[in-house]
């Protein structure tokens, strides 16, 4: 599909600026900004090698990422609304982790005819003052719509990430214990190595790959019979996925997307229905991979093929309702 016949909402982007907020390259972007094969070199001493390969480039983490580069990367597509989702902001000392709600809040989006329809934020449920920090993200801005906090780890250790593939059982328990609670499973639960080797040894052979996919199948379906759970169609271009597309120096076709991404979506899609999943592009993230316009392309193709009465709820109405934009 080359258009869609409504403007999308994007609920899963990242914004962010290096050289005026709290980030993980602040202090290499100061210092070596002005030279990029510098500065990349620098991010790589300096950051573990599992980060590095979940990332795959670091150019897009130390450049800013802000509205005018998202509308950018739209092409002729047209966003009505977007999520910022937190981006690992830095300062994580007393309640600093809100100056992001605050900075996300002042972006000018209404300059790209993009409207701000929600600020996903961070928390640790387990600091004392979390329920302050929540009210302060409340008052910093009336488009906060919750949290989100990493709590991931795989048994490989050489992979760094969120919620993968192999815990889904533990977001399915989760939301068994919390039945009210909207839960939204970001990147499809991510099946790290699914394409390729990453980390020490996952997804080395095509028996490793088609388990994780065959696992990956199972604990989605099981996580799809709890109803308050949705889950987004996004981050399936991440080189921790096992793509190599950065290492061979260029962007994924729209036929390569298509074939990697169809079989996952078309399996969300069996279990969730087309009223419990959502399009979002985690952008900048997968740009390493393609770009955004080829991404939409190819997804919304899928999802037609699917059911062409699909394509509206996943890539707008459902978002829309989640997060009450």
């Amino acid at each position: 599909m080359q258009q869609l016949p409504f403007p999308i909402i994007d609920p899963h982007i990242h914004q962010w600026d290096p050289y005026n907020t709290p980030h993980a390259a602040a202090f290499a972007v100061k210092l070596f900004g002005k030279y990029p094969k510098l500065l990349d070199k620098m991010v790589r001493l300096l950051k573990p090698k599992d980060v590095i390969e979940t990332i795959g480039l670091t150019e897009h983490l130390t450049a800013p990422y802000l509205p005018a580069n998202y509308n950018k990367d739209l092409g002729h597509y047209e966003v009505e609304q977007i999520v910022h989702v937190e981006a690992s902001w830095h300062d994580q000392k007393g309640t600093g982790v809100v100056d992001e709600t605050r900075f996300v809040a002042g972006l000018p989006f209404d300059q790209h005819n993009i409207q701000l329809g929600g600020i996903v934020a961070t928390a640790d449920p387990r600091q004392k003052n979390f329920k302050q920090l929540i009210q302060l993200h409340r008052e910093a801005s009336p488009k906060f719509r919750g949290i989100r906090k990493m709590a991931a780890v795989h048994p490989d250790k050489g992979i760094h990430a969120w919620v993968y593939s192999s815990q889904i059982a533990d977001v399915t328990a989760l939301a068994k214990a919390f039945p009210d609670t909207p839960i939204v499973l970001d990147h499809l639960g991510t099946p790290a190595g699914l394409f390729g080797k990453v980390g020490k040894a996952t997804g080395k052979t095509e028996q490793d790959r088609a388990q994780i996919f065959s696992s990956w199948q199972d604990q989605l379906a099981e996580l799809s019979e709890c109803r308050n759970v949705s889950t987004k169609m996004s981050g399936l271009f991440m080189p921790v996925l096992g793509h190599d597309f950065h290492q061979q120096k260029r962007l994924a076709t729209k036929q390569e997307l298509l074939e990697r991404a169809a079989p996952l979506i078309q399996h969300t899609l069996d279990c969730f229905g087309s009223e419990r999943l959502m399009f979002a592009s985690n952008f900048p993230m997968d740009s390493v991979s393609s770009s955004l316009v080829n991404i939409i392309d190819a997804f919304s193709d899928i999802v037609q093929d699917y059911d062409e009465n699909a394509l509206k709820p996943v890539f707008y109405e459902n978002a829309k309702a989640f997060y009450k934009l």
